[in-house]
């Protein structure tokens, strides 16, 4: 992949000091941090979101299969 240089001009200095924070705290340099963001924003990311993951749960079975007991082996109805 051929690789090419984006300059990027009149950005607000409190987003350049929040840019050097962020790097910082990932541990890269601040032009590495930039490269991730743009990365990250425009090929996204393998992450799903909650409601994916929830609906990627397989079936836990029937209702029974998780009755309860009392103490003396009763079935514990419950609506």
């Amino acid at each position: 992949m051929k690789k090419q240089q984006l300059l990027v001009r009149e950005v607000d200095s409190t987003l350049v000091t929040e840019l050097k924070k962020r790097a910082v705290a990932n541990g890269r340099s601040t032009e590495a941090e930039h490269r991730m963001i743009l990365e990250t924003a425009l090929r996204g990311t393998n992450r799903l979101s909650l409601a994916e993951a929830l609906l990627k749960i397989p079936s836990g079975g029937n209702v029974s299969d998780f009755e309860r007991q009392d103490e003396n082996g009763a079935a514990d109805v419950f609506n």
